[in-house]
Formats: structure tokens, sequence, C-alpha cells
């Protein structure tokens, strides 16, 4: 029996669900600090235009304090359709 792998809409979703998780357990003591993107390496003046960099580790910090809760969610209900229909 041959399977063919297809791009669907689920797989789409599905990677995009694991890039989210990705995100949400990167630590910043760990991890982010090594390479120069922890809490204090941010520091702006006031009035200035936050870099790209800065607006990265603000986007980092706003998925792992908003999406903890809902990504449990989502995986579980990935996992059982996974299970359900392989």
């Amino acid at each position: 029996r041959s399977e063919k792998m297809a791009f669907t809409l689920y797989s789409l979703i599905q990677a995009a669900i694991l890039c989210v998780n990705a995100v949400a357990v990167l630590h910043e003591e760990r991890f982010l600090s090594k390479i120069g993107w922890g809490v204090d390496q941010s520091v702006g003046g006031f009035g200035d235009e936050p870099g790209i960099k800065v607006q990265l580790m603000n986007l980092v910090r706003s998925v792992r304090t908003v999406m903890r809760v809902p990504l449990i969610a989502v995986n579980s209900v990935c996992i059982v359709l996974l299970l359900l229909f392989g």
C-alpha cells in the first residue's frame, strides 16, 4: 500500500501549532540570554522606535504569556485527531 504525503490545510495548521509551541517553550534565562535576547538587552531610550530585536522579544513574551493555556487545549485536540484519524 503506497500512501502519499499531501499538503493539506490540516498539515499547515499543524505546522503553525508546532511553531507556536517552539516559541512558547523558549526560556529566557537558559536560552535567550545566551544568544543576547534576554530582558536586560532590550533597554531603549524614551521615544525611540523599538528595533526588530525588541519587537521579536515582545512577540516571544506575548506568545508565552497569552498562548500558554490555549496551546494545551489545541495540542490535546490535535493529539485526539491524530489518534482517531491517523
